[in-house]
């Protein structure tokens, strides 16, 4: 998937500036883009290149020019069509886990930091999930569908970290309380 969806996703919401965007890209938690300056400003380039998006210059008086983009009819039937697409599957790439894979070489004492390290950082991440949904995050709200979905994808991201702790501070019982050690079994 192109950031140029997510791009047009928002400018179908409504007009907005390459620097708007990116803070809405930045502030969120489900979006995974850098959302650096030039990836967005570039992209932006292309779409209005390509008549997906039109570019309005407001002059200012003390700052440069503002660029105010919105979404084409071109632009539209794009975004459309690629939201109709059948999603592909998540790519699992989680780097605790293949961590796990090779821990047999750290010591017990090295191998439970490490998890309490990954649990503390999960515990942030929650608390930060759950503020964010405290304080109610931008989101499109011209349909009580929309507003629904916006707030679905914010449930499930919680839930994912929630799980993700839970799990984490599951394996660190289970190892304590089976006293799986790093003692390697050898062939006799």
């Amino acid at each position: 998937m192109s950031i140029k969806y997510v791009l047009l996703g928002f400018l179908a919401w409504k007009p907005l500036t390459g620097y708007e965007l990116k803070k809405m890209i930045t502030a969120s938690p489900i979006l995974y883009w850098s959302g650096s300056n030039n990836q967005i400003y570039q992209t932006l380039v292309k779409l209005h290149k390509e008549g997906l998006v039109t570019r309005q210059v407001e002059h200012q008086d003390d700052n440069p020019p503002r660029k105010i983009y919105a979404i084409t009819a071109q632009g539209q039937t794009m975004l459309t069509e690629w939201v109709a697409e059948t999603p592909p599957l998540p790519d699992l790439k989680h780097p605790l886990l293949i961590q796990l894979m090779w821990s047999e070489s750290l010591a017990d004492a090295e191998l439970q930091a490490m998890l309490v390290d990954y649990e503390a950082g999960l515990q942030v991440e929650v608390l930060m999930l759950r503020e964010r949904q405290t304080r109610g995050e931008f989101a499109p709200d011209r349909s009580a569908r929309e507003a629904y979905l916006w707030s679905a994808v914010r449930a499930n991201w919680l839930a994912f970290y929630e799980s993700q702790l839970a799990w984490v501070q599951e394996l660190q019982r289970e190892l304590a309380v089976k006293g799986h050690t790093n003692e390697r079994v050898h062939d006799l």
